[in-house]
């Protein structure tokens, strides 16, 4: 029998999050959108894994974590410089 988790309540934002973060233009706090926008992200993808949700959006999810990651690596290029 399939253990269906709880839904997270912070996963279902993960969109607004995602836009919040790669539209962040102040430097000092991008790092922290970022990071709250991919710990939503990875908690819906967690939600998906165990059933539900369409193919549209996971594929818009892996592309969101791909381009936070991109941007994760910039802002920490960007602290190093």
């Amino acid at each position: 029998m399939e253990k269906a988790l709880p839904p997270c309540p912070i996963a279902p934002d993960w969109k607004a999050l995602y836009r919040a973060a790669i539209y962040e233009t102040d430097r000092s706090v991008s790092s922290q959108r970022v990071a709250e926008a991919e710990k939503a992200a990875l908690a819906r993808g967690r939600e998906l894994f165990y059933g539900g949700g369409s193919f549209e959006e996971k594929e818009a999810l892996e592309d969101a974590l791909y381009a936070l990651r991109a941007l994760k690596s910039a802002c920490h290029y960007d602290e190093a410089a």
